[in-house]
């Protein structure tokens, strides 16, 4: 994803936002909280597992999959997290999604978007979201700060996307207890699993880290393994014949 394409995700998020009505905050789904479950459970691998229809890089992935099942299928094979794709016109994702998987597992899910206002925060908890996606290539630090003290204020968790060494120290500054890297360089579209592991000599003890992107494998789950918490994996399940397989895969033991 270049800069350029970043920027005109931006500029149509800002007028969905314009359009945006603001919801009355309901109240928030109770699944276990994604820190304390990955504090807690350390001996392996975490998989994110995530629903996309379609994205920017690859075009269409699976666009007859039902949605619902693929992420029940995840929840019963392990998946600690169900992240959902809501952005309609680069990802033909669905703020519907979101809510219908929210409403048919026990896990936590995350609202997978491009979040620059209140008013998305609101909207994703009441779809049931438990945690949001913050990027900070896609804010300004006191804009970051500010959304990340207004989803936190209303019970949400938030995975603070990094991709490089300034955006990590940014989402260190701001105390982020769940901070994502994502391997996939902004500038060239180009991914490289070497992002992550570069940039673990940087991790701090009392945080989790969450690999992003360009993880197919098993064998690309073990070059991250010693770093990170968890993974998130969106292309490799949603192509997967084997959904149930494909995820013990990635689920490496780390004793």
């Amino acid at each position: 994803m270049s800069q350029e394409f970043l920027a005109r995700i931006l500029e149509q998020k800002a007028r969905e936002v314009e359009q945006m009505e603001l919801e009355e905050v309901q109240p928030l789904r109770q699944p276990y909280r994604l820190a304390e479950f990955l504090k807690n459970h350390r001996d392996r691998l975490q998989v994110i597992a995530e629903v996309k229809k379609a994205s920017p890089s690859l075009g269409d992935i699976n666009l007859d999959v039902d949605i619902v099942r693929q992420a029940q299928t995840y929840e019963a094979n392990g998946a600690v997290m169900i992240s959902v794709l809501t952005d309609e016109v680069f990802f033909k994702g669905h703020l519907d999604y979101l809510r219908e998987i929210s409403s048919q597992v026990e896990i936590p899910t995350l609202n997978k978007d491009f979040i620059i206002d209140k008013k998305q925060i609101i909207r994703a908890r009441n779809a049931g979201a438990t945690v949001i996606l913050l990027i900070v290539a896609a804010l300004s630090e006191e804009r970051l700060k500010e959304l990340y003290g207004y989803a936190t204020e209303l019970g949400l968790e938030v995975l603070v996307e990094t991709h490089n060494l300034a955006e990590l120290e940014v989402a260190h500054r701001l105390g982020a207890e769940i901070i994502g890297v994502n391997n996939r360089n902004l500038t060239t579209f180009e991914v490289d699993l070497q992002t992550s592991v570069d940039l673990a000599q940087h991790f701090k003890e009392d945080r989790y880290y969450i690999s992003e992107s360009a993880i197919f494998t098993g064998q690309d789950a073990e070059r991250v393994a010693p770093y990170f918490n968890g993974i998130l994996v969106g292309t490799a399940l949603m192509k997967a014949e084997d959904v149930a397989q494909r995820i013990k895969e990635l689920q490496i033991d780390k004793g």
